[in-house]
């Protein structure tokens, strides 16, 4: 039975996504501050994408299985999406706030495995959640309101690197008794546990669920459910999965590819080409360089969250492919020009284009397949889109330190000049992509005729 989803205010809109800006700002911290942090606690710049291997493995894991469970879960209290992304923002809170106290390596790669299980079992819902509340003449507005909260929290996050780096001295010691993390990271860590809880809460209380109708609640309480269901149903929704989502997942091999290489060694490449130096040259210009690098991640995010409203006009005046296609080529060309830049000011003017490019990468791709989906999988499809953007980060931190020695020279502007290159690719691959509309949309076209 079609059910016609009420309209929402935009304050409506902006109550449920608020969650999106706790998740995102510890998702902020995990681009920005963990890939520095394994440098204080003295890892090799070619060990860090084996090292980063715990985001998409835990991302292959548990959002798909989330997604599936999450389609099947309803409560009359808890509703069906918000139980997953409340438990996973407890989790989250739980580790931003034991990171800092990290004395060996061992502990931090272990830390962000478990924080990135949590960080995934609160996402993936909240992407389902749009699709289940918002109607279709409203849902590019529902995704990119989440691309405003990505830049915002993830904005913050990198500002207070900045910040506290200013205002905090010292470092502790690692477990061996030499230097290890700076104290100024604690400030940035604790402020995002506690903005992780009380923004998922924050959307929790204000935003009720759709109830399911009592044919879909009858279906649910039927169906025989075993360990084993959500696997069957991932595999089965992937073997029937819609050419548009087949189209996609070509994009983001090279997109997120390319976004991984660009958050491992950009704080790298800026000490190399502003300060003229690396981590383990001079530890204290190193540090330097990474302050900077927060700022200079910040300012893309701020661009992120002022033009992500700007985006959802574009989306529906030129069309959500068109868009995404000039987004990732600004995004490529921003990466071509960085490594070049000596002057740490003259940094932030490519990051305009790469801000802009980050809106479109959290939210118009959504907005290009949602209409391919079938509603009642609306959380395993989600899901698999976040397959398709951990598999390619996967394959680079299985591969990516092989080719950063033996064809990179070990040097980290080539990285993000190579990462430039692969967001080209993405862009001309986003071109070949068939974007469907849904029943909703063509209704609302004929009627606006009117």
């Amino acid at each position: 039975m079609h059910i016609t989803k009420p309209r929402l205010s935009f304050w409506q809109i902006i109550n449920m996504n608020v969650g999106f800006f706790g998740i995102q700002y510890s998702f902020g911290l995990q681009q920005t501050a963990v890939n520095p942090l394994y440098s204080f606690l003295h890892a090799k710049p070619e060990d860090l994408p084996l090292l980063n291997l715990a985001g998409p493995m835990t991302g292959l894991l548990i959002q798909p299985i989330i997604g599936a469970l999450s389609d099947k879960t309803w409560h009359p209290r808890w509703g069906r999406r918000k139980p997953y992304f409340l438990i996973g923002a407890i989790f989250c809170s739980l580790c931003l706030f034991a990171f800092p106290f990290s004395r060996a390596l061992w502990m931090a790669v272990g830390l962000l495995w478990i924080l990135d299980a949590a960080n995934n079992t609160a996402m993936e819902p909240y992407r389902a959640f749009i699709a289940d509340k918002l109607p279709a003449s409203q849902r590019a507005l529902g995704f990119l309101t989440q691309s405003f909260f990505t830049g915002l929290g993830i904005t913050l996050a990198n500002l207070s690197l900045f910040f506290f780096q200013k205002v905090i001295t010292g470092e502790s010691t690692t477990s061996d008794g030499q230097s290890g993390i700076p104290y100024w990271v604690y400030g940035s860590f604790f402020v995002g546990a506690v903005c992780s809880i009380v923004s998922v809460a924050w959307s929790v209380i204000k935003t009720p669920e759709i109830p399911p109708t009592a044919e879909e609640l009858a279906a649910l309480r039927a169906e025989h459910k075993s360990f084993l269901t959500p696997f069957k149903e991932i595999f089965s929704s992937i073997a029937h999965m819609p050419k548009t989502l087949w189209q996609l997942a070509l994009v983001y091999l090279f997109q997120w590819y390319a976004m991984f290489c660009y958050w491992q060694f950009i704080s790298h490449s800026i000490a190399r080409s502003v300060w003229n130096t690396s981590s383990e040259e001079n530890s204290k210009l190193y540090e330097e360089a990474v302050g900077w690098t927060g700022l200079v991640n910040g300012f893309y995010n701020i661009v992120t969250f002022l033009s992500a409203f700007g985006l959802v006009w574009m989306a529906k005046k030129f069309g959500a492919k068109k868009v995404h296609v000039i987004c990732l080529t600004m995004a490529s060309l921003a990466l071509f020009i960085l490594p070049f830049i000596q002057d740490k000011y003259l940094l932030f003017i490519p990051m305009i284009g790469f801000g802009i490019a980050w809106a479109s990468m959290m939210g118009v791709p959504y907005i290009m397949v949602v209409g391919s989906i079938p509603k009642e999988k609306y959380g395993v499809y989600m899901g698999i889109i976040n397959m398709m953007i951990v598999v390619p980060m996967i394959i680079q931190t299985l591969s990516f330190g092989y080719i950063y020695q033996n064809f990179l020279e070990s040097n980290p502007a080539n990285a993000i000049l190579f990462a430039g290159a692969l967001l080209l690719i993405a862009a001309v691959a986003t071109t070949r992509m068939r974007v469907e509309k849904t029943e909703e949309e063509i209704e609302v076209a004929m009627g606006s005729g009117h």
